[in-house]
């Protein structure tokens, strides 16, 4: 069996066997398995309606597993992707509604503010990294609670006291009438394109400049790259950096998007923390972050069908899709299982 074949079963055998056990699961809990994947299935590629907003749900999971995913790239853990795409969610939403300019300009400018305002907010944690030696790890889970903090009092003065901003102007938002019209009036909007545009650019980043390949060195080996002349400081500020702009662009897709708003929150979204789990089931590829955004978007929204089409309680749910991600995630002793499989037959 040769290690590409190998490479296409790891993905589908731990997938089958994520739903093999989520599937006993609901029977040891007195639930009828096939019922609640189909409702699953359903919740996913049922109607036009609920494509769309599987797509929707996708979208910003792919922004947020790229930033996770590039900062892994070069040996950093920005595990305050969180923080740093509420603040791009400010951001996108407030020059969404503060300025009255042509689309064509207006767009590009909330999204340009989104990234700004995440690659800001992770250049914090770099800067303190680079200089002072503050773990990332650290720094950006500090900075999570400083960002929702500060967007929650920033927005109740946007907003005189109220709970969400303005409406973002049309000029400003990706929601588009034709893909609406396609999906039959879901959510989905213009900010898919944004993501697989930001995939293609992670890509271009790291694998086809010279500015990529040194963030890559300073990655794997910081003494390594230092001795070879590059400046190992300036690189580890420059990846938090990007990888917050990725952050950033995934609080615009709410913005301008989904919502057309910033409102206070109780809590933290956990489309950043979400991102860990679609870097790491994506390898840290933008392909594969693409992919593991996928399963991920896809589980999430289709289960909130399984309650209302097949009774099965909320976390019942929560405990399947855990149980999928953790063997997909745990590829590596399925790749070992099959490379084994693959050496008895061969040696019979």
């Amino acid at each position: 069996m040769s290690n590409r074949v190998i490479n296409i079963l790891v993905p589908i055998v731990s997938i089958i066997i994520g739903l093999i056990v989520g599937a006993i699961v609901m029977v040891v809990s007195g639930y009828d398995p096939i019922q609640g994947y189909i409702a699953l299935w359903t919740g996913i590629f049922g109607d036009s309606y609920s494509i769309g907003n599987t797509i929707r749900q996708i979208t910003p999971y792919i922004l947020a597993g790229l930033a996770v995913a590039f900062a892994f790239r070069t040996g950093l853990f920005n595990i305050g992707v969180e923080g740093q795409l509420i603040l791009g969610w400010l951001a996108a939403a407030w020059v969404g509604y503060a300025f009255e300019l042509p689309k064509v300009i207006h767009l590009p400018l909330a999204l340009l503010a989104a990234a700004a305002a995440g690659a800001f907010w992770a250049f914090i944690a770099g800067f303190l990294k680079a200089k002072f030696k503050v773990h990332e790890v650290i720094a950006t889970i500090m900075l999570n609670y400083t960002a929702l903090y500060i967007a929650n009092a920033v927005i109740k003065k946007l907003s005189d006291g109220g709970f969400k901003t303005e409406r973002v102007l049309e000029s400003a938002s990706l929601r588009s009438p034709f893909l609406r019209e396609l999906t039959d009036n879901s959510s989905l909007h213009y900010g898919i394109i944004v993501a697989l545009l930001m995939v293609v650019v992670m890509w271009f980043i790291l694998e086809k400049t010279t500015r990529g390949y040194e963030l890559k060195a300073v990655g794997f080996n910081k003494n390594a790259a230092d001795y070879a002349g590059m400046s190992v400081n300036k690189n580890i500020i420059l990846a938090m950096t990007i990888s917050g702009m990725f952050a950033g662009l995934g609080g615009a897709m709410e913005a301008l998007g989904t919502f057309q708003n910033a409102s206070i929150k109780p809590g933290f979204t956990g489309i950043g923390f979400d991102g860990i789990a679609v870097a790491l089931l994506g390898a840290n590829t933008p392909l594969g972050v693409v992919f593991g955004a996928s399963l991920f978007g896809s589980l999430k929204y289709g289960a909130l069908n399984m309650p209302n089409a097949a009774g099965i309680p909320e976390e019942i749910v929560s405990i399947i899709i855990a149980l999928i991600i953790f063997f997909v995630a745990s590829g590596y002793i399925i790749r070992v299982g099959l490379q084994k499989l693959s050496k008895k037959k061969e040696g019979q």
